[in-house]
Formats: structure tokens, C-alpha cells, sequence
């Protein structure tokens, strides 16, 4: 029987993959576009060097600089430095720091309809906004995907999310997306790619998409998208991009694994409380909760749209003067924007503070609220600490919402404000690309500079006959890549370091951690479901890898820190029964015999607990014949090595 295709499978026939494989088997994509941001990406150029290639083999990879950009110690200095100078040796395009956050500069400059794009950052998926498959990914993925390698993920459910009506007056797209994670939770998009279809879509700007879209990462989705219509070649052609246009959408007969209707007429202001994206509630539910800070801005809110509608809703009025009002343009072409139509004036003379245009306070680098304080923001994620202050709570909403919070000093539903204001978005926006460095066509003589923050890559063993050693932690569900590494200047500043940083290992959830698995030598984590939900950050995995760490034992994994478990050679095994979890205690020592045989060959399996009698462990290993090899061998760069040769 026909069945017409989804958005998501043209896109795949495009690029040679036709048909799509059954949901849950391998799916090569090939990748056209890669992406880095700083935190990530220099671990990702140490591993593109050390595959031993003389070029990128993409049509395009551009590292950006929008993270680490505090610099209060050489550290971040040296390795912008390395950034550049591999950029230009490699053939990357490099974005310059304070020249904008990695996704509303690739929304400008750089994306377009039907390409892929493979980012080391979570929120890749923004680009889903202009009609392409952008996934995010660990940093060995992206090095692989730079030197030609398509990027294998689980084939995917395609999810139909059905949009009617209109956003009434004061809700905005990210009201959208709270209301679908209210509805679908954190773990809801696993295995799933969000497809937006219906009358809906056509009343969404690309910047009102993107938001959308990015946080579909906060879903676990592996990616979103909506179609590219007209709508996207008026973005397009006000970025001087028209060239790249092409209509993309989903055969009208297509069905879906799952059908989702919104009714944006039915949107109210949302938000999402301390301490997960998905603890959504009616703003008008927290009214006269009093807000010590406001920050607007991110690679989820910090379009020229978002940021005008701030300055107009500003004008004439002033912050609370108990409130801090902190503003983060996206990109230097929205701060261009902002001051040359008189919204930036609005904005100061509010009593805004006004940021670069990085990514900052969402990734725990400045701005810090105060203790046990109540921090409104337009991020994307609200974990316990983020902030810079572990008491404080981290309430997610759209700027309109912090915009009232920063006028009445507590949480105020802006409809309180009356009309909202009008803003006329031009035709034609200004191209500001005077902090984007191309690469040279002849890059043979160009020097990589290595500051002394930047060590080499740790190497990973294979496994052996046998893999046992103690329960390092015990842990709960939903634990995040924040939960196992966190954020923060301090932290960020040795992404390059993996001694340094592993030492920060669930340095919030238990400070003895890395003492304790420093001695060990090796040993093994437990946890509940969604291990490692949030950041692409693959030192996560990385690290308990350089500590010895061969195993996780979870009841589910999160999508990208699977995959980077897998890369660096920690098998990922799936606790069969939730109840097996209060059998396992920290200090357990626990033993996987004929390790190496069973990671090849079996699915299931037992692990004996020697400190419980040997009491049997039931555990599942859902891994494809390519990921066995990798684990197999220590990881993707051994096993990539091996068969190189």
C-alpha cells in the first residue's frame, strides 16, 4: 500500500538513503554541515586530527567561539587560539568570539532547506527551523562526520505535530513548546523526530520555528523540523540567502507514528519551573512570586524579533529596582539591528544590562543569581545549579514573560501590560560577517598554536575477558549531563584538559566522587531511567573513561550520551527490572565475565554482584553490529584505526 513520504524521509531520499530503514534499525545519514561550539569543539579537533586527515571533506564546518568567552585565565584565551589556527589549517570557517551563538549565526548565515547539519551541541536541532535535519551530537561524531563518515543513529519515529489556529495576543512559540513538554515530558521525544505540520505552521516566522525546534532538545527528540514554505524564503531572502531557497514539506497523504494536535489559539504564557523543562505551569499561577533576576537571550530567544519586543514592551518604564534585567543579543547582526533602529537606546535606558552575544548565563558563566534567589529566563534548561548558584531557582519562560517579570519585580502575566506592542521586522537585514574567518585554500603551511590548557587525548583499553570493579555511584533518574559534569567558568575552562576536568566527575551530587574512582582504577555507574539527558557535552563520557569506568548500568540512556558512551568504549547496559536497582548499592563490587565474548554475541545477559552472594544482575545490551565493534575496541577512534588500516 503507498503511504507518501514524511519531510524527514525526503530529506533522507535526498541524500541516497531510500527507503528509510524500520524504526529502531542503523540509519547512516550523510552529513552536508557540521558545527562546533567552543566547549566541545576543541576536543573535537583533537580527534579530527588524530584520524589523520589533511581537510574536512564536508561542503561546509564552521567552529564558532560562543561559550568560553569570560576569559578570566589564559585558559579560554588559548584555546580560541587553537580553535583559529586548526580552523584555518583543516578548512573550517571560524566565528570569532562575541560574534554570535553557534545556532542564530548558523540560522543566518549558513543554513538552508533539505541540508543535514551534524553540531557538538544539543541545540543543532534550531536549524529544524529552516527545513533541515540538524541533530546534535557528541564531538567524535562531528570529527567523523568532517572526515566524510556518515552519522548512524537509531532510525527514528517520525512524530506528526499537527498545528491549527494562532497565537492569541502575549504567547509566543516558546509558550509552544513548554505546553509539548508539558504534555510529553523530558524523555517523550526519545527515538522520536518531532515533524510540524497543519494550517499553524504558515502563522510561524523561521525565528519563531527555531525556538520551537530547539528545544525539542529538551524533549530527547532526535530532531524537529518544519516544512520550508514562504515564510522561509523571507527569511532567507532578508539574510541575502534567497539563492539557497527550496519549498519542502511532507506528502499531503502521509501518516505518522504518532499525531499530536495543538491549537495555538488555545497557548497561554507558561512556564517552567525548578528544576526540569517539562514542570510546566500557567504563568498566572505564580503571579506575585517575587523575581530577583531576569536574563533574555540564548540560542532559544534572542532573535531581533524576540529582543524588539522586549525594547518596545520597555519603553518608557523602568526594571523593578529589585530586579536585575540582563539582555544577550544572539548574534552581532541582532545587536547591529537593535541599534540601529533605536531598540538598544530602549533598552538601557530601562536600566537594562546589556551582554555580548554569547551564550553566558545559560551555560553557567556569569550572571549568577543570588542566593536561594529566583532567576527568570529565556533558556532552554533549568537543572538544579545551572545558574552558578545551587540554591537558587531557575524558572523558563518567552520574553514577553521576563519582560513583565523585569517591569513589576515578580512573576506577572504580561497581558497585565494591555495591547502588546507592534514590531515591523525588516526585508532586508544587515550582513555583519566582518568576525567570520574563512579558511585558506592552501592551508599546508599553516600552524596549529597549543596553549599548555590543551592535552592530548586519553586513550581507552579494549575490553578484556573479564570487566569487574566496584559500584563507583548509585544514582536516581534523569540524571544529567549537568549532573555528571558540571557547567561553570571554573569547570568550562578545562574542556581541553581531561585530567582537570575529570576531577570535577558528579562533583555536585557527590564531591568524594573522583578520589573514589581515582583509586579504583576502574569500576562501573548505576542509575535509573534517561541517564544523561541534556548537553552533547562528551566529556561526560570521556571522563569516567579516563578514570576507568568500563560500564553504566541504567534502566534507559539518552539518546546522545549513549552514543558518546559508545564512542569511547563504556558499554551502555540496560537494567532489565527497576527493582534491581535497590540491589545494588554503592561499593558493590560487581563482575562481567567473558566480557568481550558477550558484547560481540549476546543481547542478554548476567552481571554477578560478588559483594551480594553473586546475586544475578539481569542486563540487555541494544546495541547494532557496528556498535559492538567500537565498544569492543575501546571506542570509535580505535576502532575507526583498526579498520583504516
Amino acid at each position: 500500500m503507498h503511504r507518501g513520504k514524511t519531510l524527514f524521509e525526503k530529506i533522507m531520499a535526498a541524500h541516497g538513503v531510500d527507503p528509510c530503514p524500520e524504526p529502531g534499525q542503523p540509519l547512516a545519514i550523510p552529513i552536508d554541515q557540521t558545527l562546533t561550539q567552543d566547549a566541545t569543539g576543541t576536543m573535537a579537533y583533537l580527534e579530527f586530527e588524530a584520524l589523520g586527515l589533511d581537510r574536512v571533506r564536508t561542503q561546509l564546518s564552521v567552529s564558532y567561539v560562543d561559550h568560553n568567552t569570560l576569559q578570566a585565565g589564559f585558559a579560554n584565551f588559548d584555546d580560541h587560539i587553537f580553535l583559529r589556527t586548526v580552523a584555518a589549517r583543516y578548512g573550517v570557517v571560524f566565528s570569532s568570539p562575541g560574534n554570535g551563538i553557534a545556532h542564530q549565526v548558523h540560522l543566518e548565515r549558513f543554513g538552508a532547506p533539505g541540508l543535514t547539519l551534524l553540531g557538538s551541541d544539543s541545540h543543532t536541532c534550531t536549524g529544524g527551523g529552516l527545513g533541515m535535519v540538524a541533530i546534535g551530537a557528541g564531538g567524535l561524531d562531528v570529527a567523523m562526520a568532517m572526515a566524510g563518515e556518515p552519522f548512524t543513529v537509531p532510525m527514528p519515529d517520525i512524530v506528526g505535530v499537527r498545528l491549527t489556529g494562532e497565537l492569541p495576543p502575549w504567547s509566543s512559540a516558546k509558550d509552544v513548546i513548554l505546553e509539548l513538554l508539558r504534555r510529553e515530558t523530558v524523555k517523550g521525544g526519545v527515538g522520536r523526530v518531532f515533524e510540524y505540520t497543519g494550517p499553524g505552521v504558515k502563522t510561524l516566522s523561521v525565528p519563531q520555528r527555531a525556538t520551537i525546534t530547539n528545544m525539542g532538545a529538551e524533549l530527547g527528540a532526535t530532531t524537529s523540523l518544519f516544512p520550508s514554505d514562504e515564510n522561509t524564503l523571507a527569511f532567507l531572502k532578508a539574510q541575502g540567502r534567497q539563492d539557497l531557497y527550496k519549498p519542502l514539506g511532507a506528502d499531503p497523504d502521509t501518516t505518522y507514528a504518532g499525531n499530536i494536535e495543538i491549537d495555538l489559539s488555545d497557548i497561554e504564557p507558561l512556564a517552567a519551573c525548578p528544576h526540569m523543562p517539562d514542570e510546566v505551569r500557567p504563568v498566572r499561577e505564580l503571579s506575585g512570586l517575587t523575581v530577583n533576576q531576569v536574563i533574555i537571550g540564548s540560542c532559544t530567544n534572542s532573535s531581533f524579533a524576540d529582543l524588539a519586543t522586549v525594547a518596545a514592551m520597555l519603553d518608557g518604564r523602568t526594571v523593578h529596582p529589585e530586579t536585575s534585567l540582563v539582555i544577550a543579543p544572539g548574534s552581532r547582526q541582532v545587536l547591529a539591528m537593535l541599534a540601529s533602529s533605536g531598540y538598544l537606546e530602549k533598552l538601557i535606558h530601562s536600566g537594562a544590562r546589556i551582554l555580548e552575544c554569547v551564550c553566558g548565563p545559560c551555560i553557567g558563566a556569569g550572571q549568577a543569581p543570588p542566593s536561594a534567589g529566583i532567576t527568570v529566563r529565556t533558556f532552554n534548561r533549568n537543572f538544579k545549579g545551572r545558574s552558578g548558584t545551587a540554591d537558587a531557582g531557575i524558572y523558563l519562560t518567552s520574553p514577553q514573560t521576563a519582560a513583565a517579570c523585569a517591569i513589576f519585580g515578580c512573576f506577572a502575566d504580561p497581558q497585565q501590560l494591555g495591547e502588546p506592542p507592534v514590531i515591523t521586522i525588516p526585508k532586508t537585514f544587515p550582513v555583519v560577517d566582518e568576525a567570520i574567518i574563512h579558511p585558506p585554500e592552501d592551508s599546508s603551511s599553516v600552524q596549529v598554536v597549543r596553549g599548555p590548557n590543551i592535552k592530548p587525548l586519553p586513550k581507552a583499553n579494549p575490553v578484556g575477558e573479564e570487566l569487574s570493579g566496584p559500584v563507583l555511584i548509585a544514582l536516581g533518574d534523569n540524571i544529567t549531563t549537568d549532573d555528571i559534569l558540571p557547567a561553570g567558568t571554573h569547570i568550562l575552562q578545562y574542556r581541553s584538559n581531561i585530567p582537570a576536568i575529570a576531577q570535577y566527575l558528579f562533583s555536585q551530587l557527590d564531591p568524594e566522587f573522583a578520589k573514589r574512582a581515582q583509586k579504583a582504577g576502574q569500576g562501573f555507574i548505576v542509575a535509573g531511567e534517561n541517564y544523561g539527558q541534556g548537553s552533547s557535552r562528551e566529556h561526560a563520557a570521556i571522563s569516567p573513561m579516563y578514570f576507568g569506568v568500563r560500564a553504566v548500568l541504567a534502566l534507559s540512556f539518552a539518546r546522545i550520551h549513549r552514543a558518546n558512551l559508545i564512542n569511547f568504549g563504556i558499554v551502555p547496559l540496560i537494567l532489565t527490572e527497576r527493582k534491581q536497582l535497590e540491589g545494588i548499592l554503592q561499593g558493590d563490587i560487581l563482575a562481567l565475565e567473558k566480557a568481550g565474548e558477550k558484547i560481540y554475541n549476546q543481547q542478554s545477559f548476567v552481571i554477578k554482584n560478588k559483594s551480594r552472594d553473586n546475586s544475578v544482575i539481569n542486563v540487555r545490551l541494544d546495541l547494532n553490529d557496528k556498535e559492538r565493534q567500537v565498544v569492543a575496541a575501546g571506542g570509535k577512534l580505535n576502532w575507526y584505526r583498526q579498520n583504516r588500516a
